[in-house]
């Protein structure tokens, strides 16, 4: 076995017993970290976390988990920081926690996130705070490979990146086909973005495209990986969930109004446009066309509207 020279484990001990070294290392972590005190104020923020939610450490330091700066909501739409907060939870039981919810990026979007909270105890044992240590979620890698793929296609949206209307009448087609012959139920889910006329004559149309990437962003994340959600036009997206029933239908269409409800985008004057989408879901029939099933859907969506907005319609 090759020996380690003596004046490289000397340097190894003389970084490890400098205090600096570990936050230097928790700051190259990929993964989002940060500590809190029993009161759950913020006392470090890496550089990972900078990068996953978009706040810096000097934003966050002496912060309170329980401000909701980040928003944290559940996949039912359910707000944590409040009530329910895996690090309320692990400093209360001093147990380790794991979760998997979203969290709101300071531009407004939704990211999935997996967290994985545990608490922080003195010499004696003591619970002293707790560590949250979160990371992405949401197959960043697979989803831009998709997306170069369908850009060399011309299956893009050059605004929201999410394949267009064309590429998702081949998708319907297809999956249509699939039924026909697997005879696995499928959903389709138009939506619409409430308010998106309003949005462009009140704040200008750099806001109403803000306010469509946003949506998009968080569409694409509310969803399962199996289903594709693309832009249909103007205002409105169409996603396909495959293999679904009806109560698993129903499931995601409220799953995209709960949590398009908590994604806002900000004007030019930095006030927040909170965003909503009204949802028309359809299951498939035996023997109905995509045009049958697209009518469907879209009768559903209005009554969505007419409902007030912020709902979905399933059947």
């Amino acid at each position: 076995m090759k020996e380690t020279p003596k004046s490289s484990k000397s340097d190894i001990k003389s970084a490890i017993n400098d205090p600096g070294f570990y936050r230097e290392l928790l700051d190259q972590m990929s993964d989002g970290v940060y500590f809190v005190d029993r009161e759950r104020r913020i006392q470090y923020w890496n550089k990972g976390a900078e990068q996953l939610t978009g706040y810096s450490s000097d934003e966050l330091m002496g912060r309170y988990c329980q401000d909701d700066i980040l928003c944290h909501v559940d996949y039912a739409g359910h707000r944590l920081c409040q009530e329910s907060c895996p690090l309320a939870e692990s400093i209360a039981s001093g147990d380790t926690h794991e979760a998997s919810l979203f969290l709101r990026h300071k531009q407004g979007r939704r990211v999935p996130v997996l967290v994985r909270v545990q608490p922080l105890r003195d010499a004696a044992g003591a619970v002293i705070g707790a560590i949250e240590i979160f990371s992405d979620d949401s197959a960043r890698n697979e989803a831009q490979r998709k997306t170069e793929a369908m850009n060399r296609l011309a299956f893009l949206d050059h605004l929201t990146q999410l394949p267009n209307r064309r590429f998702m009448e081949i998708s319907l087609s297809s999956a249509l086909a699939e039924v026909v012959e697997h005879k696995d139920p499928l959903g389709l889910l138009l939506i619409d973005l409430d308010g998106f006329k309003g949005i462009n004559d009140s704040f200008g149309h750099n806001c109403g495209d803000r306010a469509l990437q946003e949506a998009s962003r968080t569409l694409t994340a509310s969803l399962r990986p199996t289903d594709t959600v693309g832009r249909w036009g103007g205002d409105e997206f169409l996603a396909i969930a495959r293999n679904v029933n009806l109560e698993g239908l129903n499931r995601l269409a409220e799953r995209c109004v709960a949590l398009v409800a908590q994604t806002s985008v900000p004007s030019n004057d930095e006030r927040r446009i909170s965003l909503s989408i009204s949802v028309g879901a359809a299951l498939s029939r035996p023997g109905e066309t995509g045009e049958q099933l697209l009518q469907r859907a879209d009768q559903l969506m209005y009554r969505s509207k007419a409902g007030g907005r912020g709902h979905a319609t399933v059947e």
